[in-house]
């Protein structure tokens, strides 16, 4: 059971060791300025792997239990698929549903696990697998796999790496399930909520902290990216760098040198690198100071 990319890599190395005999993911949505139907990333790749596919809009209410009843699967493995699975399904497996989450729980339970470890600041995070409950990510933790975060690495990136460590995750669980269902350790009712990403996470406040600032540019890179304004226009911000350089003019003031570009913040300067004027392609800030100049302050 999944959805959107992230949980690919696990399809695919499930469909080489094991013997996938369903995929259950979301309905195809319209997509695009012409709202085209369009398919989950997990669906394609089910289709190539010639694997059947299950598109419900809701488990809620026994929906999927004429089709488990038919599939008899052993464990159903689950990787942001995006719907609550009740009682029913998580209890027809002979090893119950297992679920790769992108965090080291009890830490970031919820929808944006991987942007929230950035923007908090986040030097490690990793891949659970999680024997699932009616909880949102409070089931016992069956397997950890670990990785730091790089200084300047983006959600995107790490989202990607994720994906890729998820699937490493899912394989060595199936491979050692008896001992590690055996050996499963509870989560304590306390946890960290990493809440879904908004537009309202994206404004940046200048009077913060260089890194925190940078970390907020990361960790809403691709989407919903990091804003400011300059002249009652809206510019993204993609991509920052952090200085030395420590700030003596008021947060928010621009200063441009050359093709550079530097912002003052609560402590010290942070270096933009990577701009979307408003209604313009995103391009590096020494491409757009070519051609415009960017003096007063951001806000």
């Amino acid at each position: 059971m999944g959805t959107p990319d992230f949980a690919v890599p696990t399809l695919e190395r499930l469909a080489e060791k094991h013997d996938v005999i369903g995929v259950f993911t979301q309905p195809d949505k319209p997509k695009g300025r012409h709202m085209t139907m369009t398919p989950s990333d997990v669906k394609v790749k089910a289709e190539e792997l010639n694997i059947p596919v299950f598109q419900l809009e809701s488990l809620k209410h026994g929906e999927a239990m004429p089709i488990l009843e038919e599939l008899k699967p052993d464990v159903i493995v689950v990787a942001a698929y995006g719907q609550i699975l009740k009682e029913d399904v998580l209890n027809f497996p002979k090893y119950g549903c297992i679920n790769a989450h992108g965090s080291i729980l009890p830490k970031y339970r919820g929808a944006a696990p991987i942007q929230r470890a950035v923007i908090d600041g986040e030097t490690e995070t990793g891949v659970t697998a999680m024997l699932m409950n009616e909880g949102l990510d409070t089931g016992d933790i069956l397997k950890i796999n670990r990785t730091q975060i790089d200084p300047d690495e983006t959600a995107g990136e790490l989202f990607d790496r994720l994906a890729k460590l998820a699937a490493d995750t899912i394989e060595e669980t199936l491979d050692n399930i008896d001992e590690l269902t055996a050996n499963r350790m509870k989560q304590p009712e306390e946890g960290i909520y990493a809440k879904m990403l908004s537009k309202a996470d994206c404004p940046i406040d200048w009077n913060k902290t260089a890194q925190e600032i940078h970390n907020q540019i990361r960790g809403l890179n691709p989407w919903p990216t990091a804003t400011t304004k300059y002249r009652d226009e809206t510019i993204k911000i993609h991509k920052s760098q952090l200085t030395d350089t420590k700030s003596i003019k008021p947060a928010g003031t621009i200063t441009a040198e050359k093709d550079r570009l530097f912002v003052a913040t609560g402590d010290r300067e942070l270096e933009i690198l990577e701009i979307q004027p408003q209604n313009k392609n995103r391009m590096a800030v020494k491409d757009y100071l070519l051609g415009h100049t960017l003096e007063g302050v951001f806000e």
